[in-house]
């Protein structure tokens, strides 16, 4: 989708490496993207700064994901994971970038069965319901098959 827009292509990577697996992971990301024409930014926590720095008509940000995001915004002392997450949805009106999130439904499951993977749950599909009531497009990718839900 970025590719085809056209425009310059930011990819703006939320995730933060806890252990080694992570380390591996995010290695790997930045190793699809090298010499493919990203420019990538990384920022675990101030998305809505980040997205207003890099904010430009003629850009597309990928943001990458909305789950590792809100697993950040958790895991620090005293972040409001609720009020973080409706300034993001707030802030998407006032950009002139096209931005393109990607995040995990994490919904469909079963209920967790401790009290953190069930708050990380409401509060992942808290902020999935916030940014698409204000996306133009809204897509469900399940088998690699894309599902347009919205636009």
């Amino acid at each position: 989708m970025a590719r085809e827009t056209g425009l310059d292509r930011f990819y703006l990577a939320t995730g933060r490496a806890w252990d080694d697996e992570m380390h591996a992971r995010i290695a790997t990301h930045k190793a699809d993207r090298a010499d493919d024409g990203w420019t990538t930014h990384e920022e675990p926590l101030d998305l809505v700064g980040s997205l207003k720095s890099l904010d430009k008509p003629e850009r597309v940000i990928l943001v990458d994901c909305l789950t590792l995001w809100v697993t950040n915004l958790m895991m620090e002392e005293g972040r409001e994971v609720d009020a973080e997450g409706a300034a993001l949805a707030a802030s998407l009106g006032e950009l002139q970038a096209t931005v393109i999130f990607v995040s995990n439904e994490v919904g469909l499951g079963i209920v967790p069965e401790n009290k953190m993977a069930r708050a990380f749950r409401d509060h992942a599909g808290r902020l999935h319901q916030a940014i698409a009531a204000e996306a133009a497009e809204v897509y469900f990718i399940a088998a690699g098959l894309p599902l347009k839900m919205k636009g």
